[in-house]
This record gives structure tokens, C-alpha cells and sequence, in this order.
């Protein structure tokens, strides 16, 4: 499993680029863009061919998902933290059927003992990130823990099969695929390596 994190701010060409990604089978794209407002939002989705809304995650705004068809929702480690002890209420008002939910993680135990059940949940940072700088890696190792755990921070091609071998069941890039020469051949390479 690859999850595309999307740049933070804006970069050239975005849209373009995406859709190079959607076409070269990208089927998940979480997007986080915490500076954007909602409207912000709505503007940069309704930019993306809608046969490819249905691959995206949004962090932010999560009654975008009665607006677009969505893949589903993420809460970051705060969100999760503010809203999910009392789950019922808080998706009450959003259209969830067949829509994924995952959260971010930066402690094994911590996802050990969080009772939601989500889909998938991201644990970092893994190794040393490529986007945040002084972001050290922990080398978790999620192999004893029974949930799907995504491998975040600091991912890159060589070190995909490590990310596995200390049992991620899949890894999510930023930087490596944002901040290369070439964003599609990069993430080919990626795509190429978990196969």
C-alpha cells in the first residue's frame, strides 16, 4: 500500500502533476493542506478530474466528504485526540458509508491501546524525515501489533522492504516524491519497489 501525502503549500503545476499520478495508479491521496480554508479547499478538489475524487483523503474538513465523493477521512494525532472519545456524535452529521477513516500515531502503545477501530493508521516518523528537518527516526518495529500500520517519515525507495520487515503493512511519502527532480519518476520507483 502507497499513500501520496500531498505537499503542504502549493507547488507548480500541482493539479497537472496529480493527475499524471492518478493516471499512473495512484490510488491514495491524502490531502493536507492545514494553511487552506474550506472554500480552499472546494477550489483545489474541484481543480481534480472527479473520476479521482474517489482515491482522496482529506485531514482537514471532513464534511467535504457530503460535498465530494471522497475515499474518506484522516485525523491527525490532535483531532483524533479532541473528537473520537465520543465517536458517535461526531459522525453523525457526515455520510461515512463506505469511506475509510484513519489517524496518525507517533507512539506504538498509544495505537495499541486506542479502542476506534480505523482502517489504517499512519505511525512516524520511521526514519528520518525528508520534509521536516530535525524529525529523527524511532525504526519502530509494529511487527507483534495486529492493526494496518502505515510507515511514515522519511520513506524513500531504499528503504521500502525495511519498512516491511519491521511490519508496516504498507508506507505513505511526502518528501521523497515532492522534493525529487522528477515527482512521477520518483513515484514510479516507489510503486515499483513495493511490487
Amino acid at each position: 500500500m502507497l499513500i501520496l501525502i500531498a505537499p503542504e503549500n502549493d507547488i507548480p503545476n500541482e493539479i497537472e502533476i496529480l493527475h499524471q499520478l492518478f493516471q499512473e495508479g495512484l490510488q491514495y491521496y491524502h490531502l493536507r493542506k492545514p494553511t487552506k480554508n474550506y472554500q480552499a479547499h472546494c477550489d483545489y478538489l474541484n481543480q481534480i478530474d472527479k473520476q479521482y475524487h474517489n482515491r482522496i483523503v482529506v485531514h482537514h474538513f471532513h464534511e467535504l466528504i457530503n460535498e465530494f465523493n471522497l475515499k474518506g477521512i484522516h485525523f491527525p494525532e490532535q483531532k483524533r485526540i479532541n473528537h473520537i472519545d465520543n465517536p458517535g456524535r461526531y459522525f453523525l452529521n457526515l455520510e461515512m458509508y463506505g469511506k475509510t477513516i484513519s489517524s496518525s500515531f507517533h507512539k506504538p502503545e498509544t495505537l495499541v491501546n486506542c479502542e476506534f477501530e480505523f482502517d489504517y493508521h499512519f505511525l512516524s516518523p520511521v526514519f528520518s524525515s525528508i520534509s521536516k528537518e530535525g524529525y529523527e527516526g524511532k525504526g519502530f518495529d509494529v511487527n507483534h501489533i495486529d492493526k494496518r500500520i502505515i510507515a511514515l517519515g522519511g520513506i524513500n525507495e531504499t528503504n521500502i522492504s525495511e519498512a516491511y520487515q519491521l511490519g508496516f503493512n504498507g508506507v505513505a511519502v511526502l518528501g521523497s516524491v515532492w522534493k525529487s527532480e522528477n515527482v512521477l519518476k520518483s513515484f514510479e520507483r516507489l510503486k515499483d519497489t513495493i511490487q
